[in-house]
Order: C-alpha cells, then sequence, then structure tokens
C-alpha cells in the first residue's frame, strides 16, 4: 500500500521504567496518510499479548484517512505475568499520545479478538472506575483517569478471558501436573463421547469446564496464602490442554461458515496436547488477574454494560475460535443505545475480507 506513513511511538509506562538496553515498556507505530492535514480520527488497538502494532486493519483503515495507533502495552508476548490495572494505565499512555500528541479529535477503541474484553475494560475503567488490584498488589493511581474512547468496535471478539479460557480447555484434565491424564467419560476425543455430542454430554462437559476453572482458583489463593512470609511473592504453573470446545469438534453445535474440525492451530486433538495454549504458563496472580471465573476482572460483559458510545460488533461468521453466541453476547452486553451487529463471511483474521470491513468500519465511523 502506498501514500500511508508509519511512525515508531515509544512511551513510557507509568509503572515501569525503560528497560536497562534501551526500550520503552509502551511501544507501538502509528499510521496515517502521509499527505494532508493529521486525521482528526484514530483507532486504537491493543491485546493481552499479542503484538497489535502492525494490525492488520491499520493500512487499510489509514488507506481511508484515518490514524490507527497499532499499541502494546509491556504484556506483548509476556502473558505469564499479565495484570489488567497496570495494561489499562499502559493503553491510557497511548490514548494520551493520540489526544496530546498526535492532534486527534476522537478515539475509537477498536477491540479485535482477546482484545475485545482489554478495550472494554479500559472504556469502563474510563468512565466509571471500577478495577482493583489483584490480591496482594498496590493501587495503580494511573487508572484513575483515563481519557475514554468516543466510539468503540468489537472485531471477531472474545466474550472475554475467563469465559474463553473455560469454554476452551478440556474437563477431562484429572491431574494438573500430568498433561496426559483423562477421565474417559468426558474425553471429547475418545469416540465412545462424539462427535456428535448429545445434550447430556455437553452439559457435563461444560459444568466439568467449570469445575476445573475453580479447582485452578483454588490453587492459586492457596499457593498465594502459602507464599506469606517467605522470600517468593509469586510462584509460576501451567495449564494444560485448552484446545477442546466441543463447538471445534462438532460442527454441529452452533453451525456456521467455520471449517468443521478446525481450532487456531488446525486439528484440535493435536493442539490440545501440543504445549502451545492460551494460559499455558501462569503466575498465580495472573491466574487471578486473566483467567479466573470467579475472580478475574477481564470478563467482557461487566465492561460491556458500562459502554454507552456508539458501538458496532463485526462477526466473522466463520471463526474457529469466536462462535455466533459469543458475538450475539458481546452485542447483547453493551449499553450503548447506538449500537449495531454486522457480519462478515470470512475465518479469524479476515484475510479475504479485509477491505471491506474496513470500509464497513469506515462507513459507520463517518456517519457519526
Amino acid at each position: 500500500m502506498t501514500g500511508i506513513a508509519r511512525e515508531f511511538v515509544g512511551l513510557p509506562s507509568p509503572l515501569v521504567g525503560r528497560a536497562g538496553a534501551g526500550g520503552h515498556p509502551c511501544q507501538g507505530i502509528y499510521h496515517r496518510p502521509a499527505a494532508g492535514p493529521p486525521p482528526r480520527t484514530a483507532f486504537v488497538a491493543a491485546h493481552y499479548n499479542v503484538d497489535f502494532s502492525e494490525h492488520y486493519l491499520a493500512p487499510y483503515l489509514a488507506e481511508r484517512g484515518h490514524g490507527f495507533l497499532g499499541w502494546n502495552t509491556r504484556f506483548r508476548g509476556n502473558e505469564a505475568y499479565f495484570l489488567l490495572d497496570h495494561a489499562l494505565a499502559e493503553i491510557g499512555a497511548g490514548v494520551r499520545w493520540l489526544r496530546e500528541r498526535a492532534g486527534v479529535e476522537r478515539v475509537v477503541l477498536l477491540g479485535n479478538s482477546g482484545g475485545g474484553s482489554l478495550m472494554a475494560a479500559y472504556q469502563s475503567q474510563a468512565v466509571e472506575p471500577n478495577v482493583v488490584p489483584v490480591a496482594g498488589m498496590r493501587p495503580v493511581e494511573a487508572i484513575e483517569d483515563l481519557p475514554a474512547g468516543d466510539l468503540f468496535v468489537a472485531l471477531a471478539a472474545h466474550a472475554g478471558r475467563p469465559e474463553v479460557m473455560t469454554a476452551w480447555m478440556d474437563p477431562s484434565v484429572t491431574d494438573e501436573t500430568d498433561p496426559l491424564s483423562a477421565d474417559p467419560d468426558l474425553d471429547p476425543f475418545d469416540p465412545r463421547n462424539g462427535p456428535p455430542f448429545d445434550a447430556a454430554f455437553q452439559e457435563r462437559y461444560r459444568a466439568a469446564q467449570r469445575a476445573r476453572n475453580e479447582r485452578i482458583t483454588d490453587r492459586a489463593l492457596a499457593g498465594l496464602e502459602a507464599l506469606k512470609g517467605s522470600r517468593a511473592r509469586d510462584r509460576l504453573f501451567t495449564v494444560p490442554r485448552t484446545w477442546a470446545d466441543l463447538r471445534m469438534i462438532d460442527p454441529a453445535i452452533e453451525p456456521s461458515d467455520r471449517a468443521p474440525g478446525r481450532c487456531y492451530l488446525g486439528d484440535p486433538a493435536a493442539a490440545n496436547y501440543g504445549v502451545f495454549g492460551i494460559g499455558a504458563v501462569c503466575t498465580l496472580r495472573t491466574w487471578l488477574s486473566m483467567w479466573s471465573l470467579r475472580i478475574s476482572q477481564c470478563a467482557a460483559a461487566p465492561h460491556l454494560a458500562r459502554i454507552t458510545v456508539p458501538s458496532l460488533v463485526v462477526h466473522a461468521t466463520a471463526d474457529e475460535g469466536v462462535f455466533d453466541g459469543d458475538a450475539r453476547a458481546v452485542y447483547g452486553a453493551l449499553a450503548a443505545d447506538d449500537k449495531r451487529m454486522e457480519f462478515i463471511r470470512d475465518e479469524h483474521y479476515l484475510r479475504n475480507s479485509r477491505p471491506r470491513a474496513a470500509d464497513l468500519i469506515d462507513a459507520w465511523v463517518r456517519e457519526r
């Protein structure tokens, strides 16, 4: 693409200093039209873990006259240590840069993929402070006065970190220290159970997934309690087998345009027993901050209920990990009176529809 200027942006964090090697903790790339006046409207996108500096929509939206800050907190590629309140403070640094340095009048919060609940949490905290520190951590003053966004877009967005972890995790795990342990009565890859999976199995399976999440939360809380008075404040642990959503295995559950028997890493059975997965490595506090159904503040719904600015939900109907019910839950939870839901027939990363997605989002923004 031509006619697009790209500017590296490195900023200090309100919480940690610059790295000894020189890198700023908050980094990203600002995309804008190379000619003409500075954009009055700009998007900002960030994720819990994935590097969004070169986000796939950035050049397309810059071509259409907007700014786009693909933004990273210090947790990019560093999910094992994620803390929500710290990340929100560092997203705030990027939003302030757009308003104060880039001259932007309107900021569009783009919540893409896992970043959907993160950007929802940002807007929620900006308009009605509600996020508290995870156990044993001090409050972060920088999140008490975050600059709010003017518009909100959820693009192929998950319903929240604890929700997606629970929906994807394999509840047949009987020993968290043994990645091969399995209760055959809950094993989604045992052909005696399906597919197809009958309603009774689905109900037992979903209940067992929630129970596994709660057991890990109990273990994390007990682990922090056990560390009191010791030389350590936290510790690492692993979470095996998190590619086992029944919808990935049985296409008859929430039918869509997705390819059958697929997850983001291909074959769910192979991915489930591999070493790459969401939350595969955590600290005790990171589990509580990001993944715990009981304690995490990364669930989208409570934050979406505080979003009243105009909002757009774009669902990719062939998505292998965000399903129709997830997208509709995001839309339903939004408190905005002015909200719209649109559908694009493509997979999660919109590899075949990026110009169309950019046109759709650009038109919606211009209408407002």
